[in-house]
């Protein structure tokens, strides 16, 4: 084969991008983002109750309002009339009754209605507002048309029969909520039901709208009044039908006295509401007339309560969901306030949601509507006062204060609770020891401080607090539950000396019967390792602090105290490798080890290095990554000098150096990947050739070739049986790469491993259907070609490759060729031996492959070699399986080649070269 000459540097010109000068202006990548707000009208679906608002930012605030903070005394005074409390009485038992419902709590529990007026007053807004309004109902005058229609007007509801009022300043839309809580009392009193229904739905559907979101606890309470003065009305409705021989139901009346006319009518309700397809309004309603319950059963209220609260968890934005556990709250304590468990339940759930107001649904909606946080989170205030103050009328002080400071911390965010430790360091030390138990107290504190930093000058004042309590307990797993959390909590603050303090104390309490703690040394960690009998568990434990060391440990160490006490823990880790040990599992482990041993440096102390990387050789031999990843350190370590280019400061650098190499020659044996010993053959072979050790490269070089023909069929690959071909080709390629510039020994011969490797590849029995064999000698020929040239395409620093120890000599030159031949000639071969029909695709992949090779790497001018190019062309194509769209490409490529310098010939070549279509 004649190889054509190379000019490198002028091809690398010729293939450089061409390079585009960019005017990014005023962008630039760090640059942070403005949002600028459109100022565009949300158009509606029919019967869409989303209302719309103006961009005007919520940030501009009027200032007289400012000044009065939001308590305007005629705010106040017009808020503070309640439309449903003021509504007259109709009979003396019905005044009666109020007035006992009202005294269901005592007068020491501040009633909603004095909140009422505050945030009316204090929940304004200048931004436009927008209402649905149904439209006018007509009822027909026979009974059966009324039945008919009552169905027909829900279905209206649902499919969108309202029309939108927009633009509503402020004033115009308590106006319309005011007339809409008129129009609920007309319809009813003029037997309207499923009009008043209505209009309680679609009142119900405007809490789901948070477009104008700074005036949204006002709107709260405006709906809300309407929904309270339904619940009202149905509940007197149902009431009524009980009377007997005008005589009312006692105050305190059983489920037995209701009639079953009262039973049908509240059922019916009951379904009507269970009907309604959204979430919200069906929640809202069904709560309004939680009371209702009563009618039919005694344990009625009880189960409501829990559903509707699990309901709440149905609402995604945090701020409607909140307002709607208020709404239950204040229906709870109204109709049951002796039901603790659901109010509690209910604040629970928001603790547990309250990190939604942290996520980017709720962010962008702020950002679009110019809310900041601080203004955002006063919106909360109203809703969880209230909750608040409906868990804690007449709980014990002592039991719900540490409860719900517990939940306090286990619900906000480890930031908020870090920064404030020593308030509440000071609540917790405020309750009482009868009530929840502190040690719980500072277990959760403790889990917060283990996810964010306290202040730095607290930090110790707060552990001696907490270990106060902590050394105190005496029931073993109290103290090993809470000590488990703060161990960590002085790991990371402290020094070695509070470590051993506190697991000396850890110590004491689990084994205090144990004599020999006397003879303990005075490092304590080694000691408390030993009190995990269990193997399982003595393991687990190890792979936690592993864990833990891997994760936090920045630097890397040398300390002997350190590396003695983490040898010993990984020691226990390999040591329980046995047969039954999963694959996973030993993979978790390795892992581990190699995170450790990563974090092991000496520095320039070499010898020290080594030594330790020969011990770890000896302790961790059965998990095969873990000698790997000695192999590839000490592979660094071995051209750390090259790379600080300090040779000079080590004595017998040259035997450190061999002293690495040899450390590498010994483990790879003893790995049972055979793929892993090639690579790694080859990549010691690669570091000792960048360290100029030219006799141990060869050494590496000679051991890959010999270990070629062990190379089984089928390997296993994740669990699965592969064959093994692809990745030999794999590995073959990087070899010739390298063998490159590696120089010819001067008593082996020329080229010697290019021909021991070529001898390997011919009688390596080789799968009869593939044809990788071929495309190694193809690969060959690349190698071949670059040997040809002046000077190679690459070197190694300090290394004269053959290109400078031949010079181009004709003698090296001829024997290329000679080789290039042989190999040529056993391309031809196996191509003849591909005549067949059922391996004819395969011979016209070889062949268009083997003429894509000479095209690149071939000198074609020489008409021996330009025949051949014209043969492989015309027998890829000659039984039609050559591909297309592959072979015009070829052709444009090399027409393309034929007008660059010198490469008149390749337009020859391009007329000789037909195109054939397939038969």
């Amino acid at each position: 084969m004649h190889a054509r000459a190379r000019n490198y540097v002028s091809e690398s010109e010729v293939c450089k991008l061409e390079s585009v000068p960019l005017d990014f202006g005023d962008y630039h990548p760090l640059k942070p983002i403005t949002v600028t707000e459109s100022k565009t009208k949300k158009m509606t679906r029919k019967g869409s109750t989303s209302s719309t608002s103006s961009s005007s930012s919520s940030s501009m605030m009027d200032p007289l309002s400012s000044v009065l903070d939001g308590t305007d005394p005629l705010s106040l005074f017009a808020a503070a009339a309640d439309p449903v409390t003021t509504a007259p009485p109709t009979d003396g038992a019905r005044r009666k009754r109020d007035k006992d419902e009202s005294s269901a709590v005592g007068s020491d529990f501040e009633p909603w209605s004095s909140k009422r007026g505050e945030i009316l007053a204090r929940y304004t807004t200048t931004e436009k507002l927008s209402i649905v309004s149904g439209k006018a109902t007509t009822t027909g005058s026979a009974v059966s048309e009324k039945v008919r229609t009552r169905l027909e007007e829900l279905d209206d509801l649902e499919e969108g029969s309202q029309k939108e009022l927009l633009n509503l300043t402020q004033q115009d839309y308590m106006n319309r909520i005011e007339e809409l809580n008129q129009s609920l009392k007309d319809a009813w009193s003029s037997d309207q039901k499923v009009k008043a229904l209505k209009i309680v739905i679609q009142c119900s559907k405007l809490l789901s709208d948070t477009t104008v979101i700074q005036f949204y606890p006002s709107k709260f309470v405006l709906i809300t009044d309407i929904l309270d003065t339904f619940g009202k009305l149905v509940y007197e409705r149902i009431l009524s039908m009980c009377v007997d021989n005008r005589v009312s139901l006692p105050d305190n009346f059983s489920p037995e006295s209701v009639n079953d006319t009262a039973k049908e009518t509240c059922l019916n309700w009951f379904f009507k509401i269970a009907s309604i397809r959204e979430l919200i309004p069906r929640f809202y309603v069904e709560a309004a007339i939680l009371k209702c319950n009563k009618f039919l059963s005694k344990t009625g209220i009880s189960e409501c309560l829990p559903r509707l609260t699990s309901m709440i968890r149905g609402i995604g934005d945090p701020l409607v969901a909140v307002y709607a556990r208020a709404y239950l709250c204040r229906v709870g304590m109204e109709v049951a306030p002796q039901l603790k468990e659901s109010l509690n339940k209910n604040f629970f759930d928001f603790l547990l949601t309250f990190k939604q107001i942290h996520g980017d649904t709720v962010q962008n909606q702020l950002v679009v509507q110019c809310v900041e946080i601080p203004l955002y989170l006063t919106l909360y205030s109203p809703a969880i006062d209230w909750i608040l103050q409906c868990i804690a009328y007449h709980a014990p002080d002592c039991c719900d204060d540490a409860l719900l400071l517990n939940s306090v911390m286990s619900a906000f965010r480890a930031e908020f609770i870090a920064a404030r430790s020593m308030d509440f360091i000071a609540m917790i030390k405020e309750c009482d020891e009868s009530g929840f138990p502190k040690h719980l107290l500072f277990r959760s504190l403790g889990l917060n401080l283990a996810l964010a930093d306290p202040p730095e000058n607290d930090r110790l004042q707060i552990l001696n607090e907490a270990w106060k309590v902590i050394t105190k307990l005496k029931n073993p797993q109290d103290y090993i539950n809470c000590a488990e959390v703060w161990v960590e909590y002085t790991c990371r603050h402290f020094t070695k000396r509070e470590v051993n303090t506190v697991l000396a104390d850890v110590i004491k309490h689990m084994t205090p019967d144990r004599a020999f703690e006397d003879a303990y040394p005075q490092e304590k960690f080694l000691p408390f390792l030993d009190m995990f009998q269990k193997e399982s568990v003595r393991v687990e434990v190890c792979k936690c602090i592993m864990e833990s060391f891997i994760k936090h440990q920045q630097e890397s160490t040398k300390d002997p105290v350190i590396l003695n006490a983490l040898l010993h823990i990984c020691k226990t880790m390999h040591d329980s490798v046995n047969a039954l040990t999963l694959e996973d599992e030993k993979r978790m482990l390795a892992a581990l080890i190699n995170g450790f041993i990563k974090m092991v440096s000496f520095g320039r102390d070499f010898e020290q290095q080594l030594s330790f990387y020969v011990e770890a050789r000896s302790m961790f031999c059965n998990l095969e990554p873990v000698l790997v990843q000695l192999i590839h350190v000490s592979h660094s370590l071995s051209t750390f000098p090259l790379k600080m280019g300090i040779y000079l400061q080590f004595s017998h650098p040259l035997l450190r150096l061999l002293a690495c190499v040899a450390f590498c020659f010994i483990t790879i044996p003893s790995l049972s990947s055979i793929f892993t010993c090639l690579n790694l053959y080859l990549h010691s072979g690669q570091v000792a050739l960048a360290n100029q050790c030219l006799s141990q490269a060869d050494a590496f070089f000679k051991a890959a070739v010999s270990l070629v023909p062990e190379v089984p069929k089928m390997i296993s690959v994740d669990g699965k049986m592969r064959p093994s071909d692809a990745f030999l080709l794999e590995f073959l390629c990087n070899f010739f790469s390298t063998l490159l510039v590696v120089p010819d020994h001067p008593e082996q011969g020329v080229l010697f491993l290019v021909r021991g490797l070529l001898n390997v590849i011919q009688d390596y029995t080789w799968e009869d259907n593939s044809d990788d064999k071929i495309r190694i000698y193809t690969n060959v020929l690349h190698l071949l070609s670059a040997m040809t040239q002046e000077t190679f395409i690459y070197h190694v620093d300090k290394v004269d490759s053959n290109d400078t120890l031949y010079g181009g000599d004709s003698k090296f030159l001829a024997e290329i060729n000679k080789l290039s031949e042989t190999v040529v000639s056993q391309i031809l071969d196996h191509l003849k031996t591909l005549g067949k029909e059922e391996t004819l695709k395969r011979q016209s992949q070889l062949a268009h492959y083997f003429f894509n090779t000479i095209v690149a790497h071939g000198d074609l001018r020489n008409n021996r070699l330009n025949q051949l190019s014209v043969n492989l062309w015309n027998l890829a194509q000659k039984h039609g399986f050559a591909d297309t769209k592959t072979m015009v490409k070829t052709l444009e490529y090399i027409k393309r080649r034929s007008k660059q310098p010198d490469m008149s010939h390749f337009t020859d070549l391009a007329l000789r070269l037909p195109l054939q279509s397939r038969t």
